[in-house]
């Protein structure tokens, strides 16, 4: 089985100048953790998951107006179609992650491939 197989390509994107409040109304609304930050090219930026989203709220600020660019991590991990099923499972318990995008060449995202992929994947694969 090869990545593509597991990842997910139905993408909940969310817009770099979307709001923290608009960014925790898509990812509630779709029951997920965590989304990748696109430009409008789909090209990836960043990251947010809720635990970003709580920590901003401990301090003040505008949560329906300020922009989820100010609060996303930059610094994302991220896999290729090519990487093998294995080497991703490991890239997110190296980095304590719950997800990876999967982006092409000039970072488009072609793809998510979550800790809950990749359990499904071995629990099927070992029973």
């Amino acid at each position: 089985m090869k990545l593509v197989d597991i990842m997910n390509t139905n993408v909940i994107h969310i817009g770099y100048k979307d709001t923290i409040k608009t960014a925790l109304g898509i990812m509630t609304s779709n029951k997920i953790n965590g989304a990748p930050v696109v430009d409008e090219n789909k090209t990836l930026l960043g990251i947010i998951v809720k635990a970003d989203i709580y920590r901003f709220l401990n301090y003040e600020g505008h949560y329906d107006t300020y922009p989820v660019e100010n609060i996303m991590n930059r610094e994302v991990v991220t896999c290729s179609e090519n990487d093998t099923i294995i080497d991703v499972a490991k890239r997110v318990r190296e980095n304590d992650v719950i997800a990876l995008p999967v982006v092409d060449e000039n970072f488009k995202v072609k793809g998510i491939v979550s800790i809950e992929d990749l359990l499904d994947y071995f629990i099927k694969n070992n029973e």
